[in-house]
Order: C-alpha cells, then sequence, then structure tokens
C-alpha cells in the first residue's frame, strides 16, 4: 500500500499515521509512505519508519507497483496513469459527476473505493469517514464563529453588571450540527437547533440544546441510509419563514445542512439575512455545494451589512492532526475488510462496497457519476 503525500492546494491531511501502518503492517501489508507525507499534519517521516513503513521519493516508481493507494484527496490525472492495472485506489474522490477521473480508472482498469458513498449501517460505522470528519468541521465551525463574534459567548457576572450569554443558532443536527451544539455549549451559548426530522429532538435535548420544531406539514422529510431525505421546495419555504425570527435573535449561525450529489439547500434567503443582527456570524459549512446561506464564498469572509459570512469549505483541514488521526483509523477499518489470506479482496456484492465501489474490473458502477445530469434514485440531505 502507497500513501502519497497530498498535493491538492490547502490539503494538510494525510491518509495514514504511524499508529494505522504499524497496525496494517501488522496484517501482513507492506506500507510505503512518500517522504514528507505526513509532515503538515504532525507526523515525522522518521515515526512512519520507526513503524515499519518503507519511505520513498514522491517520484519514484511505486505508482505502477504497489497493490493500492490511499490518499485524501483525488490524485492528479497525470498520477493516475500511473497506476498498476488491477491496483486500487482509496480516498475522498468526490465522485459525484467525477467523469473524467472515473474515465481515468477505467482506463487503468484500477479499482477506486469513495468514502463519500460508504453506507451508514452498523457494519461500516468503524469506516465512516464523513461522520469523523464532520465531528470536526462541526468543532471548528463554533470556534471560527466565536472568534469573529463581537461579544463574549458565555454569560458572565462582573462588578460592570451581568453579559448575557450569545445566542447560537445551529441549522441541521447531524454529525457537524450536534458537534457544534455540543462544543457551543461547552463555550457557555444558549443553543437552538432546527432540521427537519422531528426524531433528532431527542439528540438535541441530550446535549443541552433547545429543538426547533420543524413546520406542520401533510408530508416531513424522512431519513434513508443515515441522512434526512431532501427536503420538498415548499416545506423548505415554510422552514424559511419559520427561521426568520430564530436569525433576527442570533449571534452565531452554523449551517450544515448538505445533500450529496446535489446543491446543498438554500436555508438563509437575502431576505432573512436583513434581519440579522449587524455583529452577528454565519459559518456556512455547506458552501462548497452552493451554500445553505445566500452570499456565502468558498474559503472567504464576507461582511455584508455588518453580519460576517464566513465560507467553510476545508475545516477538517485545519485541525490536521486529529483529522487524520481519525481519517487514517477509519481507512485501516476499511482495508482490514477488505483483506483476506490472499490479499486484497474486492467483492462488488459485499453490502459495504456495492455503493462505493465506483470502478472495478474496467467498468464504472455509478451511472450517476458518468451522467451526472440523471436523478439519484435516493436523494438525502445530511
Amino acid at each position: 500500500m502507497l500513501v502519497p503525500k497530498e498535493g491538492s492546494e490547502g490539503e494538510r491531511r494525510v491518509a495514514a499515521t504511524p499508529e494505522t501502518v504499524r497496525r496494517l503492517i501488522g496484517k501482513g501489508v507492506n506500507v510505503l509512505v512518500e517522504r514528507g507525507a505526513g509532515e503538515a499534519a504532525g507526523f515525522a517521516d522518521e515515526a512512519f519508519a520507526e513503524e515499519g513503513a518503507e519511505l520513498m521519493e514522491a517520484d519514484h516508481g511505486a505508482w505502477s507497483e504497489v497493490d493500492g493507494v490511499l490518499c485524501v484527496r483525488p490524485p492528479a490525472p497525470e498520477t493516475l496513469g500511473r497506476l498498476r492495472p488491477g491496483s486500487l485506489l482509496v480516498g475522498l474522490l468526490a465522485p459525484h459527476g467525477a467523469s473524467s477521473l472515473a474515465e481515468a480508472l477505467v482506463d487503468r482498469r484500477a479499482s477506486a473505493i469513495a468514502l463519500e458513498l460508504l453506507p451508514r449501517i452498523s457494519r461500516a460505522q468503524s469506516m465512516d469517514v464523513l461522520s469523523s470528519q464532520a465531528n470536526i468541521a462541526g468543532y471548528k465551525a463554533v470556534l471560527l464563529a466565536a472568534a469573529a463574534l463581537d461579544r463574549y459567548v458565555p454569560m458572565l457576572m462582573t462588578a460592570a453588571g451581568t453579559i448575557q450569554p450569545a445566542r447560537v443558532l445551529i441549522l441541521g443536527a447531524g454529525v457537524a450540527g450536534l458537534q457544534a451544539l455540543a462544543t457551543a455549549r461547552r463555550l457557555g451559548g444558549v443553543v437552538y437547533v432546527s432540521d427537519v426530522r422531528p426524531a433528532v429532538k431527542e439528540q438535541v435535548e441530550s446535549l443541552g440544546g433547545r429543538f426547533i420544531d420543524p413546520p406542520a406539514q401533510e408530508e416531513r422529510p424522512a431519513e434513508a441510509g443515515g441522512y434526512a431525505r431532501e427536503a420538498s421546495e415548499s416545506f423548505l419555504a415554510a422552514q424559511r419563514q419559520q427561521l426568520a425570527e430564530q436569525l433576527a435573535l442570533a449571534d452565531m449561525v452554523i449551517c450544515t445542512a448538505q445533500v450529496p450529489g446535489r446543491p446543498a439547500p438554500r436555508l438563509i434567503d437575502e431576505a432573512m439575512l436583513d434581519g440579522m443582527r449587524p455583529g452577528s456570524v454565519v459559518v456556512d459549512l455547506a458552501v462548497a455545494q452552493g451554500g445553505n446561506c445566500f452570499g456565502t464564498v468558498s474559503g472567504r469572509t464576507v461582511i455584508r451589512r455588518g453580519v460576517q459570512l464566513i465560507g467553510a469549505d476545508a475545516l477538517p483541514s485545519s485541525v490536521p492532526n486529529h483529522a487524520s488521526a481519525l481519517y487514517a483509523r477509519n481507512m485501516a477499518c476499511l482495508i482490514e475488510h477488505l483483506l483476506d489470506a490472499e490479499g486484497l479482496r474486492l467483492d462488488p456484492a459485499d453490502p459495504i462496497l456495492d455503493d462505493c465501489l465506483i470502478t472495478h474490473d474496467g467498468v464504472c458502477r455509478r451511472e450517476d457519476i458518468l451522467f451526472p445530469s440523471r436523478p439519484e434514485p435516493v436523494a438525502a440531505a445530511g
């Protein structure tokens, strides 16, 4: 197995750590690590070597020799052309509509597992990269908002009087939203949470949040595969009307609602922003998918009428050490699942692999990758 140094701009994570290298070598896997692969995440080359990894230069010809490559982001197209036929690529491959990636992998007869498409079932829980990284994003989003806010987060009693706690509004009670709730509560904020699924109310309240019941509709979005199904436009319109009053009272807003493979639902429109208090902060974790909030820009902070709009598109990479540690453990669990006495075994009928094995034996197994205009059979919102 090869662990390359990530080449994507701003990506500081690495797909393996000394801990998981030791773990994989203990299972009989030979691990090669490109020099400097873990440096940005705080893992020195020597630490990998001490656990038995073979260090190699980035321009070494190992890509054409190894059975598998463990990455965070998709490698460059010219690098994919060096993959050995029959080898395996595993990572966050951004597969939706990635026809050029699929074509390059099919051309090399290489198999590829897109970790975004792992099913949310109990057997795959230890491999769930999206959840481990969303935890980090939810945590860091609150810290960014607190640092940008023009007031304290906790209540403070001073000789000059009492400072009331900040009011935090979180949109979406998935993994990122619940971690944002927990973090904001630890900082002392009063937290309100909105989600289209009434079933998450108990989780929200168990963490000390106050749940905003979704609008009364004949049909409410259900849940499928660990995600909320995509809500109808009429439901979203009713939800926006309900949220307008909450936004006017909020100091910090964390947006976490995403739909895999589709644009993120627009939960905050321009008119709703106009009602927010100058000095308040919105952190949009869905900005890379179009954003939950009007006016957010990926990787930038926009000030609109005194409200700071933070487009937070790569927060896990801003906590690279722990993000890599969790990512690598998820990856190691998946590789261990694929190992048998003869090495890697890829069974397309395996429920864990059925959806996430996007190319295999010279075939692209996902039509929505080659033909992104075709709707997916199940639309899901995180």
